[in-house]
């Protein structure tokens, strides 16, 4: 391979905190998107302009709401709190401390990577043969109460904030 071919890939930015053990009992804000940012998992419609919208899953939203509790059984993981939206899932995991059994400790990555993989092979299952999601997601550490605080509201208000969210897409 020629010089010049290795310095016009894109070079991948590290995303995570690099001496940070995200197998560590603790909880994690974590954001994941559809490929292309596509509406494959849910929608949201404007109901009573005085309550919250209604947010209507689709069949592969469906399916990646159930994999919450099988990364639960399978990981010891726990989500605390989730919202599957149009393009992107957030969820807050806690990882409980799992060193004292035999088993080893499950890190973030790999329990992101089983979500994401059950949800992909449960949606072809389903008939969707596409590309679901996009190839990396998004970590906080949460810190203390006050930041759990602030994204478990963040989450609960995300539906009704959608048109303003970042991850926004005119279906």
């Amino acid at each position: 391979m020629e010089e010049n071919e290795t310095r016009d890939r894109p070079c991948r930015k590290q995303i995570r905190l690099s001496a940070y053990d995200y197998s560590a009992p603790g909880a994690y804000f974590v954001t994941i998107c559809t490929k292309d940012r596509r509406c494959v998992l849910s929608s949201i419609r404007r109901g009573d302009p005085c309550g919250r919208p209604e947010l209507r899953l689709l069949p592969c939203g469906k399916i990646a709401e159930q994999a919450f509790e099988t990364v639960e059984r399978l990981y010891g993981a726990s989500f605390d709190h989730y919202v599957v939206m149009p393009n992107h899932v957030h969820f807050i995991c806690r990882i409980q401390d799992a060193r004292a059994t035999a088993r080893v400790a499950p890190t973030l990555g790999r329990i992101v990577g089983a979500y994401k993989s059950i949800v992909v092979n449960n949606c072809r299952k389903a008939g969707s043969n596409t590309a679901l999601w996009q190839r990396n997601y998004h970590e906080h550490v949460i810190r203390n109460d006050t930041d759990y605080r602030e994204i478990w509201t963040y989450i609960d208000n995300n539906p009704a904030q959608w048109v303003e969210d970042c991850y926004y897409t005119r279906t």
